[in-house]
């Protein structure tokens, strides 16, 4: 579900200050997923993980995930976080299967700046 943050300004903020957050996968010299693996420092934590619909279940979203975390785990972060939309049952199976647990405690609180 598209953000107030998901457009090209927003990228291009993310990749001038840590390109290395930006995690892509390509099939044929094609972009076939993308997920974005922060760190502010205390937590890593991960965002828009999409993969094109014609290329899933092909093992891309896993991969995706297994690189962000080698690459958080590289700067030293402990704990990673997933913000995941309720109401998908698809995302919470993924996350779910790949080890992740459900914080049924927490509740998350936004304001668009």
């Amino acid at each position: 579900m598209p953000g107030a943050t998901d457009d090209r300004a927003a990228v291009r903020a993310l990749l001038a200050r840590d390109a290395d957050a930006l995690v892509v996968a390509e099939r044929d010299g094609t972009l076939a997923g993308s997920l974005i693996a922060g760190w502010d420092g205390w937590r890593g934590a991960f965002y828009r993980l999409a993969v094109v619909p014609s290329q899933r279940r092909l093992g891309i979203a896993t991969a995706l995930v297994r690189e962000g975390e080698r690459r958080l785990r590289a700067r030293g972060v402990r704990r990673l976080a997933v913000i995941v939309v309720g109401d998908e049952p698809h995302a919470i199976e993924f996350w779910t299967a790949m080890g992740y647990e459900r914080q049924r405690q927490r509740t998350r609180f936004v304001s668009a700046l």
